[in-house]
């Protein structure tokens, strides 16, 4: 993979210099430190759909945020003055996002997230021209509880980052949580070493354990926690146990159940032809995100097709109307521009040599956020 300002595939490098755009997208992701597999995911499923969509027309300026919200503010600030882009996306993290997407959409600027769904833009902080297309931060966490509720754990030991996404994966686990708490810890962002919150689940009287740590974190907790020999069941958000992320963890995922709006299993023509294109494309197995930015370009080819970005209401309503075939199958968006769609539980298998999840049941269907009534556009 050739490294430099676009940091793209060989294969669809001249998506980033069409010679005569007629849309610019500037799409700020994490494609370098212990976040960069779902920076390079999203951006790899984006271009795929629009290769797949035969338009030559688009130009895709790509820029590694590197993590770090000072970075992505200055990278969107040279977007929208210096490339002139037309719309935006790309943004994995909340606190990110929280940093970069009220600035752009004051200047009337379309963001379509492909990921990072933060509490504060879904409600008060809502705006026409913010789409997510992931969903709300606390969704997945939501459907965690319940299915907690279902498994009939009645105690659980509960923890994640300390940033915009980890407390609104904890709220969204409490909301429909039932039972009671042993203990609910913030951990630092980007940290890698688990000994002392792993000592206090011990401790807690548990009877299991929920946690949200996305990319390298993941990683970390769980080959710290199989090797501690504590064994209380886990019960994750779909982020900790990513395609990615399960080849580098292995067996001691294996059984864990966590929650998704999406798995490669799902049955429906889009999904399954997405999983055979990007596999083709790429040589591997699409992840979460990579679906995500599959879905992000779809919808906005599906706007495209209809209106322009510069005809601000006409765009709006496309943006609105999402319609385009969903990987997750069913799709809207709710009144605040989030998603409206099922949460799935799924199960780590090993299918071959491959450490994958399968999809064991419906947990939340037709599933809003809890943020949608606070939203006045």
């Amino acid at each position: 993979m050739k490294m430099g300002r676009f940091l793209l595939t060989a294969a669809f490098a001249a998506l980033a210099s069409a010679a005569a755009a007629e849309v610019k997208v500037g799409m700020i992701t994490t494609l370098s430190g212990g976040g960069a597999g779902l920076g390079i995911d999203v951006r790899d499923g984006f271009l795929l759909a629009i290769q797949q969509s035969g338009r030559s027309d688009i130009e895709l300026v790509v820029e590694d945020d590197q993590q770090k919200p000072e970075i992505a503010v200055q990278l969107a600030d040279k977007m929208i003055q210096s490339d002139k882009v037309d719309l935006m996306t790309g943004i994995i993290w909340s606190n990110l996002a929280m940093a970069v997407v009220p600035s752009v959409t004051a200047q009337e600027m379309f963001y379509l997230s492909p990921n990072a769904g933060p509490s504060a833009l879904a409600g008060a902080g809502c705006s026409p021209f913010y789409f997510n297309v992931a969903w709300q931060n606390d969704a997945l966490h939501e459907a965690a509880g319940a299915y907690a509720n279902g498994a009939g754990y009645g105690n659980a030991f509960i923890l994640a980052p300390n940033y915009p996404a980890g407390k609104d994966a904890l709220t969204g686990f409490k909301r429909t949580f039932t039972g009671k708490l042993a203990g609910e810890i913030y951990t630092e962002l980007g940290q890698t070493d688990y000994a002392a919150e792993i000592a206090q689940i011990r401790a807690s009287g548990a009877d299991s354990v929920y946690f949200f740590l996305p990319g390298g974190m993941g990683i970390s907790f769980l080959k710290q926690y199989a090797d501690s020999g504590v064994g209380l069941p886990l019960v994750g958000p779909a982020f900790s146990f990513d395609q990615n992320i399960l080849q580098a963890v292995g067996d001691a995922a294996l059984g864990v159940v966590n929650t998704s709006q999406w798995s490669k299993d799902l049955d429906n023509e889009a999904n399954k032809a997405f999983v055979a294109s990007f596999q083709e494309a790429y040589g591997r197995l699409p992840s979460l995100y990579a679906s995500q930015g599959f879905d992000t370009a779809n919808l906005m080819l599906s706007a495209l097709a209809k209106a322009e970005p510069s005809d601000k209401a006409a765009f709006q309503a496309a943006l609105e109307a999402a319609d385009f075939a969903s990987t997750r199958g069913k799709f809207a968006f709710g009144p605040n521009h989030h998603p409206v769609q099922d949460v799935y539980a799924r199960k780590v298998v090993k299918e071959g040599d491959i450490y994958t999840n399968e999809t064991i049941g419906t947990v939340l269907t037709d599933h809003g956020d809890s943020y949608a009534a606070e939203c006045k556009m």
